[in-house]
């Protein structure tokens, strides 16, 4: 994925960039976007030495943007289930008072919970590595 952006802050190896909408808001209907005139900053390696108030592209990998948007999206709804299907199953007969529906709801809840603690801690990990990261490639003005 590229965008077009400018650097807005440089900060040793990285740089903040402000990006317009573009390549990534190709695909909405534009009388239904009530982002239309909003920008958005990332922050960047600096691979290309950039300086503030420079126009640059900033590439993201493909693979690193849908890795991040299965986990973000994808463990949620998983862990609900699962945590449902055990609760129904499990939880109900740990706990006599509680019926089966309760327990799926008590159950798909907590792993829910689970997985949310679960993404925080391995996107902090992924923000650290660079190969997950977003790069300045080159210098347009």
């Amino acid at each position: 994925m590229e965008e077009i952006g400018v650097v807005k802050k440089v900060d040793g190896v990285t740089a903040r960039v402000v990006i317009k909408k573009s390549s990534a808001c190709d695909h909405c209907v534009k009388d239904e976007c009530d982002m239309e005139s909003m920008d958005f900053e990332v922050e960047a390696i600096n691979a290309a030495n950039a300086r503030v108030g420079q126009t640059v592209k900033v590439v993201m990998k493909a693979q690193t943007y849908i890795k991040g948007a299965l986990l973000l999206y994808m463990l949620p709804v998983f862990a609900l289930f699962v945590g449902a299907i055990f609760g129904k199953f499990y939880l109900s007969d740990a706990f006599k008072g509680v019926g089966p529906e309760a327990a799926a709801a008590i159950g798909g809840v907590l792993l829910m919970i689970l997985s949310f603690i679960i993404i925080k801690i391995v996107s902090s990990r992924m923000e650290k590595k660079t190969e997950y990261r977003s790069v300045i490639e080159e210098i347009i003005r």
